[in-house]
């Protein structure tokens, strides 16, 4: 019995190694703040819809309200003073951000750039 969970354990341990390093997790911090009429905007023009989105999907959208701490584990290369400011983190550290919403055509190629730049998964080319 011994014997077998050992070679259990050896097995496991090989498939792990063999995988490689487990992806990155990708999420896109709003920082937003209540009364914020561009974060309402952002609301009306794209939160709804976000998860459905390969965007959304590659960095699911994380909120934190400017006025409260950071979600634990997020780490910012400065703290945001402008709502909303978008911050696409990897696992939990900061690697680009859109201070402010220049609107629902602007958002989304600013955010394809900066998860293109991150190394974000990308969806496979439709065909």
């Amino acid at each position: 019995m011994i014997r077998m969970l050992r070679h259990t354990m050896a097995a496991a341990a090989t498939l792990v190694t063999l995988a490689g390093p487990a992806l990155a997790e990708f999420r896109l911090l709003m920082v937003h703040q209540p009364g914020c009429v561009y974060c309402q905007r952002w609301e009306a023009e794209v939160g709804d819809a976000y998860h459905l989105t390969d965007e959304g999907r590659a960095a699911p959208v994380l909120r934190a309200d400017i006025r409260h701490a950071l979600p634990e584990g997020v780490t910012l290369a400065r703290p945001a003073v402008f709502t909303p400011t978008f911050v696409l983190l990897e696992d939990g550290q900061e690697r680009a951000r859109i201070e402010g919403y220049p609107g629902e055509d602007f958002f989304w190629g600013l955010l394809a750039k900066m998860l293109e730049e991150a190394g974000a998964p990308q969806p496979a080319p439709k065909s």
